[in-house]
């Protein structure tokens, strides 16, 4: 079976491979990449990992090439690059909004120079690769894949590692972590913005129990919004949530910071490229440090100083959740995961075509949704207005419509102005060249 790997340059691409490795069935893999000088570093990486040696791996920067003869399609890409991110986030921040790369503003100038690159590959894959899943990273994720929905159809699917992980974090903490991956849960939203709102062992819904407990304050996503506030909600929420229920906090400690994630991550990667180019014998090990520098600081804004998340081990991931997919879709062992599908009536009040994240149960004959409860109250307010947002967007980016992509600005949940939609989007176009083709 191959797989290819579109994107194959990126920073966590080592983690794929790793992963593919150990646990996949593969027989090839191909990396694609615009950047053939990342994509030499990437290999040198590649070649000195133990769980490697044996895999067939193949890169280059023909996508139609790469693709031909895939079964599988793993998508991330960053259009506009690390500079792009910077200014998603900076734009938003120099008029006091949320700058972050996929919630808020600077997800929509994301996805806005994003959406018209995404399509054209998805139609290279449409003619080259027509029975191949096309597993999508790219974010923001949500939006991405319902772009490519009137391309790849049933065929595209999108994941994230976020809401998977709070699940098993909350099963781990009522004592049933060696059985999440055959429990029976309830989570729902868009990516980046949903909720876990049961979570049955034995069928015994056991998170109202775990509300009330001390264990709560071991759920990472409990402190960051506050544990009163998650036992009012009576449902755990995703992380990226803190961006909505704490705005002012997460703005304040982000334009507080000496840089932000992008300007972070910008000069480190651009530091590891460069010393691991010129030591290509230690690529290995520079990648590891930079990596565990990297996840130990990922959404720092939202944690106190002397709290520090966990580095990935390589074992989970995102990287996880799209080879537990691709074993499923194969023929393999079965699997559940929440994943980024069309609507189709799973969730109350969106629309039919609308991506949503919710559970699914995946095999060979495809992927199922299950069924979830409706959403009611500011839950479903917050994922309607949004949802609308990200349908602006698309439609902004497909029809070079600047007054549609500010229309999306200006109703976004973080932004709420129409003279500061404007504002953003004028600035956007002037400080990211993909968003002003992406509009003309």
């Amino acid at each position: 079976m191959k797989l290819t790997l579109i994107g194959g340059a990126g920073f966590r691409v080592p983690q794929v491979i790793e992963a593919v490795a150990r646990s996949g069935p593969v027989d090839e893999l191909a990396l694609v990449d615009t950047d053939a000088g990342r994509l030499r570093t990437i290999l040198d990486v590649a070649a000195q990992l133990p769980a490697a040696r044996g895999l067939k791996l193949t890169a280059g920067t023909d996508l139609a090439e790469g693709l031909a003869g895939a079964d599988f399609v793993f998508c991330a890409i960053r259009v506009g690059g690390a500079a792009g991110r910077v200014a998603d986030e900076r734009v938003a921040l120099d008029l006091g909004v949320l700058g972050q790369e996929t919630t808020g503003p600077g997800g929509l100038a994301y996805a806005l120079r994003t959406v018209p690159v995404m399509q054209r590959i998805a139609r290279t894959v449409r003619a080259v690769a027509p029975q191949a899943w096309f597993v999508n990273f790219t974010n923001p994720a949500g939006i991405i894949t319902e772009s490519l929905r009137p391309i790849l159809g049933d065929r595209v699917v999108g994941i994230c590692d976020t809401p998977i992980g709070l699940m098993r974090r909350a099963a781990a903490a009522v004592g049933a972590g060696d059985r999440a991956g055959s429990l029976r849960y309830d989570y729902v939203g868009l990516n980046h913005l949903g909720w876990l709102r049961t979570l049955e062992v034995d069928g015994v819904d056991r998170l109202p129990g775990l509300l009330a407990s001390p264990e709560l304050e071991g759920i990472e996503e409990a402190r960051l919004v506050g544990l009163d506030w998650v036992r009012q909600l009576k449902a755990l929420p995703n992380e990226y949530l803190f961006y909505y229920y704490c705005n002012r906090e997460a703005v304040a400690r982000i334009m507080a910071a000496p840089s932000t994630r992008g300007e972070f991550l910008a000069t480190q990667q651009e530091r590891f490229y460069a010393d691991a180019a010129g030591r290509p014998e230690e690529a290995l090990k520079l990648w590891r440090a930079t990596r565990d520098q990297r996840e130990s600081t990922y959404m720092a804004e939202a944690r106190d100083e002397e709290e520090e998340r966990g580095a990935d081990d390589g074992e989970g991931g995102y990287q996880a959740v799209a080879l537990d997919l691709m074993t499923a879709l194969s023929g393999g062992t079965p699997t559940a995961a929440i994943v980024n599908v069309a609507n189709l009536g799973a969730v109350a009040g969106l629309p039919e075509e609308a991506v949503v994240e919710i559970p699914c149960d995946v095999d060979a004959d495809g992927i199922h949704r299950r069924p979830v409860m409706p959403l009611a109250g500011h839950m479903l307010g917050l994922v309607q207005s949004v949802k609308a947002v990200e349908q602006l967007t698309i439609r902004a980016a497909l029809e070079h419509s600047p007054t549609l992509a500010w229309e999306a600005f200006a109703t976004h949940p973080l932004v709420g102005s129409v003279s500061l939609g404007r504002q953003l989007l004028d600035g956007y176009r002037r400080r990211i060249p993909g968003v002003a083709s992406a509009l003309e």
